[in-house]
């Protein structure tokens, strides 16, 4: 699964997929760590706002994605995860 998300991250290579996780297109936003309701990104970008991405606002990278910060990530790591999510939402890979 190389298909890219609604944030920009991708599933290929995470240890939850097909063991916990589908994907966050596969279930539509209702992942897993969201306990059953919408990831709150997904619900803004595309239940909210009708966008297929967030690539497609110009509020990127906004509040929501820092409150859904995975918290083992430090400050760093955190900053490049977001940084190499937006680029892959401006080359649309």
């Amino acid at each position: 699964m190389s298909e890219i998300n609604v944030c920009g991250s991708m599933c290929e290579g995470c240890y939850c997929l097909d063991k916990i996780c589908k994907g966050c297109n596969e279930c539509e936003g209702k992942v897993f760590h969201a306990g059953g309701h919408y990831c709150p990104i997904y619900d803004c970008a595309v239940n909210q706002m009708g966008f297929k991405n967030c690539g497609e606002c110009d509020k990127i990278p906004c509040d929501i994605w820092r409150k859904t910060r995975d918290p083992n990530y430090s400050d760093k790591e955190f900053e490049a995860n977001i940084a190499e999510r937006l680029k892959r939402l401006e080359k649309g890979i």
